[in-house]
């Protein structure tokens, strides 16, 4: 499917999904309340078959926190990357890791990281930092004290 198919497909979907010109896949962005049900139709509806999430990360844009997650269909050869804005201030987003399974660790380290809560995960909690650390070390805003390294 090409880009202008599959975008044409996943606007059927969700009519509310903006998209970004350019790249070499299509970025997608979709709202934070919506993430849940798109990311089920994108794994389950036959035509997209997005059977493989191969990245998953959070940036830091200083006003707000950007998701990004890579969907591979490898059996019908696209690739799309799906964007979702979370408030800064209340980062949070439903939980993808019972539809890739692969999303369970990745959301982990996002949340040990940058602080971004995964409604509903089986396993929320620090998974490369002690629970007694403070803040959140990719974040433009952290302070170290002991390093001083500031972005």
């Amino acid at each position: 499917m090409t880009n202008e198919e599959l975008k044409a497909k996943l606007t059927g979907i969700n009519s509310a999904l903006t998209f970004e010109e350019g790249g070499q896949w299509l970025n997608v962005n979709v709202e934070p309340k919506d993430w849940l049900p798109f990311a089920k139709e994108l794994r389950e509806n036959p035509e997209l078959n997005f059977d493989y999430m191969f990245c998953l990360t959070c940036v830091d844009w200083k006003t707000h926190l950007g998701m990004v997650y890579h969907l591979n269909s490898k059996n019908l050869k696209h690739i799309i990357v799906v964007k979702s804005k979370l408030d800064r201030n209340n980062p949070e987003i439903e939980t993808i890791s019972h539809i890739w399974r692969t999303a369970e660790f990745h959301e982990r380290e996002v949340y040990d990281l940058f602080g971004v809560t995964f409604l509903h995960h089986p396993d929320l909690r620090r998974l490369l930092l002690t629970d007694e650390w403070v803040g959140w070390p990719l974040r433009k805003d952290y302070e170290d004290p002991v390093n001083m390294i500031k972005l």
